[in-house]
């Protein structure tokens, strides 16, 4: 059964690429199901996969493959808690690395143009610290940064 709220992600023919790259890439992922078109529309002709249900990290996702002119944005992004540098530099190259781009502050973008955010639970921890010297001293490390560097961070959080 669909779940009530599911986030839709509009693809140009590559939703079952996409989707099954996520599930290879992310724990609690996986492709469902993948639906044909019952007859020809806009981008496409009956036959052709017009929607995957798939789920990233435990979030219900709908693949919608309709077509080129509508790319993805930083507006949505998926930001993954990882919780030390070795999972963050593995999530950061399985992206980057397969035709994905860097950006700042441990944001990436996926080859289809889905933003990610790689965040270490430690960076948010210090980032949203009570002592407002520690917080400014990550933020400050933090906006140098693409990949974000653990030690750079706990470092910049010890002062």
């Amino acid at each position: 059964m669909r779940p009530k709220n599911t986030v839709c992600l509009w693809f140009d023919g590559t939703a079952v690429e996409a989707a099954q790259f996520y599930a290879d890439t992310f724990a609690d992922s996986r492709v469902q199901a993948i639906h044909r078109a019952p007859g020809d529309y806009p981008s496409g002709v009956e036959g052709d996969v017009l929607m995957v249900d798939f789920t990233v990290m435990g979030i219900a996702c709908l693949g919608l493959n309709g077509g080129p002119g509508v790319p993805h944005s930083n507006a949505f992004s998926f930001q993954v808690m990882t919780e030390d540098q070795a999972e963050t530099d593995r999530l950061w190259q399985a992206i980057v690395g397969h035709g994905g781009r860097e950006s700042d502050c441990g944001w990436c973008q996926d080859r289809w143009g889905l933003s990610w955010q790689i965040t270490p639970r430690v960076l948010i921890e210090s980032v949203t610290d009570p002592d407002p010297a520690v917080a400014r001293r990550v933020f400050q490390a933090m906006m140098t940064m693409r990949k974000i560097d653990v030690a750079a961070i706990e470092a910049a959080r010890r002062g």
